[in-house]
């Protein structure tokens, strides 16, 4: 019996087929381009708005989102199978467990709402994607992009971006993408790269750790002060060394470098490890000839590996602890590695006015992925939308 008021649910067509599978396609490109680890790519990522706000439903929508993220963290799953010395499943697992909150904050904000509605839903979503706690995992934010659309405008370009990311939901759209174009051209003839301080340097090592628990030894610490020794004799006085160069910080390793800096007029700022009763704090440590103090501790070390607030073993995250720290006199905004790739960190540092930016890492573990390119991009793009000079150290 056919009831006369019901009517056979409609499949969804074919062209419908193509249209979402192009909106979600569309979105991986835009992640894996905008993403790529060349700080210049970084405004493609204004794409992705408009991507999420005409996506046809909710769950396509989540999907688009599903897919730029995952694109633009697509070096996490070779990176975690070599950090734990895991086959590729863990870190497929881990990859997709990561991109849980961006996709749900997005998801749940969507809507199908035309007018002022899309560009307030997104400017929440990004928002939410930018300070704790969903802030924890807002890697791959669009916002990022302030720096190369509008250099060394500061909280004006950061608006200003804020802006041209919510007209990305709108029907003037196409505009606007014109308009950023341009805005890309100019940068991209114009573009200077942020560069040290003068008498500044950031030193790159190439040290390889056969297990996540393994730190400096002896030998390490010679052949990284040998790199400083060098570093002084060329003229340079103050020294950034990448996360983890100075190992697990105890007295003797503390004399080791203050007696070896004695002769030299340098100032140096080192990562370290400092264990306390409850877990460890990932730290910057200033040294010199006249002694060493700590500079910075990491408010947000990478979740799971090394932040693991279930256990008491794990790093400490000093959340909103203090932002900005003194090195060799300056004021420095310090971010040690996965906090380059978050937005809070940075805005919480640039609050305090720092004359410097000190962005270091230890990514011995990224293996042949663009991790690390990634980071140091983010770091350029921060750095260059507040105008301050940049000193890079990272270990690979």
């Amino acid at each position: 019996m056919v009831f006369s008021g019901w009517r056979r649910p409609s499949l969804p067509s074919f062209r419908d087929g193509l249209v979402c599978l192009s909106f979600i396609a569309g979105s991986a490109v835009v992640g894996a381009i905008a993403w790529s680890g060349e700080v210049l790519a970084l405004p493609a990522a204004v794409l992705f708005p408009t991507l999420w706000a005409f996506a046809p439903n909710r769950l396509v929508a989540g999907l688009v989102v599903l897919a730029y993220f995952l694109a633009a963290s697509r070096g996490l799953p070779v990176g975690v199978s070599i950090f734990y010395a895991s086959d590729m499943w863990v870190g497929l697992g881990l990859w997709l467990t990561a991109s849980v909150l961006f996709v749900l904050v997005h998801s749940l904000i969507w809507t199908s709402k035309s007018g002022w509605h899309k560009p307030l839903r997104y400017a929440l979503a990004w928002i939410l994607m930018s300070v704790p706690p969903f802030g924890i995992t807002g890697w791959a934010n669009p916002i990022t992009a302030a720096g190369v659309l509008f250099p060394g405008l500061g909280w004006f370009g950061l608006i200003a971006m804020a802006h041209t990311l919510s007209a990305m939901t709108t029907r003037v759209w196409p505009i606007v993408a014109l308009i950023v174009g341009a805005f890309v051209a100019l940068s991209a003839k114009g573009w200077s790269e942020p560069h040290p301080p003068e008498g500044w340097i950031g030193i790159d090592t190439h040290f390889n750790y056969a297990s996540p628990g393994q730190h400096a030894d002896y030998a390490q610490h010679l052949a990284t002060l040998a790199l400083v020794q060098d570093a002084a004799k060329a003229g340079v006085k103050n020294i950034v060394l990448p996360e983890s160069a100075f190992g697990i910080w105890t007295p003797t390793t503390e004399h080791l470098w203050i007696r070896a800096l004695q002769d030299l007029d340098v100032t140096v700022n080192g990562g370290a490890i400092i264990v306390g009763a409850v877990g460890y704090d990932n730290v910057m440590i200033e040294v010199s000839g006249k002694g060493a103090h700590i500079v910075y501790r990491e408010r947000m070390p990478v979740p799971v590996s090394m932040w693991q607030p279930w256990a008491s073993s794990g790093a400490t995250a000093h959340v909103f602890g203090k932002p900005a720290g003194s090195f060799a006199g300056t004021l420095i905004a310090p971010l040690i590695c996965y906090e380059q790739l978050l937005v809070w960190p940075i805005l919480q540092s640039m609050i305090y006015k720092p004359s410097v930016i000190v962005a270091t890492g230890n990514g011995w573990w990224t293996g042949d992925t663009n991790i690390v390119a990634i980071q140091k991009a983010a770091a350029r793009a921060w750095a260059s939308l507040f105008g301050v000079p940049l000193v890079i150290a990272f270990n690979t």
